[in-house]
């Protein structure tokens, strides 16, 4: 992966982004984090692991057209929350976009929920691609993207992937548009994220590529890369891997 010049990465994303980016130190939870997503294979399922082991139950957010998935919510606090998703059955998942399909396959295949993903906020997405296209780092993106909440209003944001996303570790970023209310302030309250972080096999290699992206989050050594995150609730503390 190419690396984006440390000086001009900040001068640039601070200055798109809706709050003052802070160093890149390595924080509990990034200040970058808008939210996690907990992959399962049914909906259901997956809203019922959450209450029974952090005592608050999600509540429905609404569906993902022509993604093939629909989502529950949890509020992690401010700006920050836990997105439960999994296949819509009443979607067709013939006419499902490319770029949504792998993520579909995957949520199919999995017989307990998981970590999947993570969304991380840089600010103006328009600005941030431009500076990435500089630095030569491959992304796809922006897309534009929203869905239907049940009582029939319509959020819409934008998001960018990167191609190399190391292995799911890094986020996709994203921007909401100014007139959609951030999921956090409406979802069920009472779960706060405690901790976020990764585990590496190469903690060193992986936090350099961090610190490019300015993503101020934790890595440490394990046999095996993944995400994780602790989630404490009324019932006490939810530990969430991928």
């Amino acid at each position: 992966m190419h690396t984006i010049g440390r000086r001009s990465f900040v001068a640039v994303v601070a200055g798109a982004a809706c709050a003052p980016l802070v160093t890149s130190a390595a924080t509990e939870v990034p200040s970058q984090l808008d939210h996690i997503l907990l992959g399962c294979n049914d909906l259901d399922l997956g809203i019922d692991f959450v209450e029974r082991r952090a005592g608050v139950r999600p509540a429905a957010g609404g569906v993902h057209p022509g993604r093939g998935t629909r989502n529950a919510l949890l509020s992690l606090g401010e700006r920050r929350y836990l997105e439960v998703i999994a296949p819509d059955p009443k979607q067709d998942q013939n006419h499902v976009e490319q770029f949504a399909l792998k993520t579909l396959a995957h949520l199919k295949e999995l017989s307990s929920p998981h970590l999947i993903g993570w969304a991380a906020h840089p600010g103006d997405l328009e600005k941030f691609s431009a500076l990435l296209r500089d630095a030569g780092i491959a992304f796809l993106g922006p897309w534009p993207g929203s869905r239907q909440r049940p009582d029939g209003k319509l959020l819409q944001w934008k998001s960018l992937n990167l191609k190399d996303d190391q292995g799911g570790l890094l986020p996709f970023f994203i921007e909401w548009s100014a007139d959609s209310l951030h999921p956090s302030a409406d979802a069920p309250q009472g779960c706060s994220l405690t901790r976020f972080g990764a585990v590496s096999p190469n903690p060193a290699d992986l936090t350099k590529i961090i610190d490019h992206f300015q993503l101020e989050m934790l890595v440490s050594h394990g046999d095996n890369a993944a995400l994780e995150a602790t989630i404490v609730g009324p019932k006490g503390e939810l530990t969430l891997t991928s």
